[in-house]
């Protein structure tokens, strides 16, 4: 078998162009605020790239750039700040932060109907219940790429291996309010490849290296790859493509996959901020 390697790129491009046909439709562009804090490289890179599709879909950079040395309360301030401005439609708070700064005081923050990352306690309470509201970027990439080869997920047996915040808990409860059935696997999980092979759909965000290899992969099932790892012999995530794709029907590879849609789902994200709450 020789699995179908879902364009991710191609998709996330798909997003982004349409997001910006609908911005250009608002009377006022949505106005999106990333906050950097410190000058941690990969973190700039990041906020670079936010930055630049923003502008690239019509939108408004509100960028604002910390000093690593900031304190909470400063920090807090800048947050608050953009909270209550009314020409801020969504706000982003780079992780990780200086190690001196709480980060989860700071996102909380944030206002649900701006927090266009989905981490708030409010914005994870709505998605637990099924309440609408904004959604963690990548999860919600992984169910856009997902609906892209028209998988069916009603009572469709998925596994998701980890249980983040950022990735694994909300990807489990966005995949059962598609009616999936769904098993989370972690570090404490008893022979992890032999409930991998049950799963018709697997999501693999793990935080490990190659961690999914065929072994794991039931024949035909679509195989989601979330990590992405710097080796010396270049990138990989957590599945091992090369051997996986000869067992699997779907695949995303890395890179290329899931890594482009998570910044196409934070405009999305943002205009659905824009809409709903309009800037007057």
């Amino acid at each position: 078998m020789n699995a179908l390697v879902i364009d991710g790129r191609a998709v996330a491009a798909g997003v982004r162009a349409r997001v910006a046909r609908e911005v250009a439709t608002l009377p006022t562009p949505p106005g999106l605020a990333t906050v950097l804090i410190g000058d941690d490289p990969a973190s700039a890179i990041y906020v670079r790239n936010k930055r630049r599709q923003c502008a690239e879909a019509g939108m408004r950079d509100l960028h604002r750039h910390l000093p690593g040395e900031i304190t909470q309360e400063a920090a807090a301030a800048v947050v608050d700040e953009l909270a209550s401005d009314p020409q801020v439609t969504g706000i982003l708070l780079q992780l990780p932060l200086p190690p001196h700064l709480d980060a989860a005081a700071l996102i909380e923050r944030i206002p649900p109907e701006k927090d266009v990352d989905g981490l708030t306690e409010r914005s994870t309470g709505r998605l637990a219940l099924g309440r609408p509201g904004l959604r963690p970027c990548t999860p919600e990439g992984v169910m856009v790429l997902l609906d892209e080869i028209g998988a069916v997920l009603e009572g469709a047996h998925t596994v998701v291996v980890g249980r983040s915040n950022l990735v694994g808990k909300p990807m489990a409860q966005l995949l059962l309010q598609r009616n999936a059935t769904v098993t989370v696997c972690h570090s404490r999980t008893r022979d992890l490849a032999a409930v991998c092979r049950t799963a018709d759909v697997l999501v693999v965000a793990a935080g490990v290296p190659r961690l999914i290899g065929e072994d794991a992969v039931k024949p035909g099932a679509i195989v989601l790859d979330v990590g992405i790892h710097r080796t010396e012999n270049g990138l990989c995530g957590d599945v091992d493509t090369d051997t996986v794709r000869e067992i699997a029907g779907v695949v995303t590879p890395v890179p290329g996959g899931v890594g482009p849609m998570t910044i196409a789902m934070l405009l999305q994200n943002t205009l659905t901020a824009a809409r709903e709450n309009p800037i007057t």
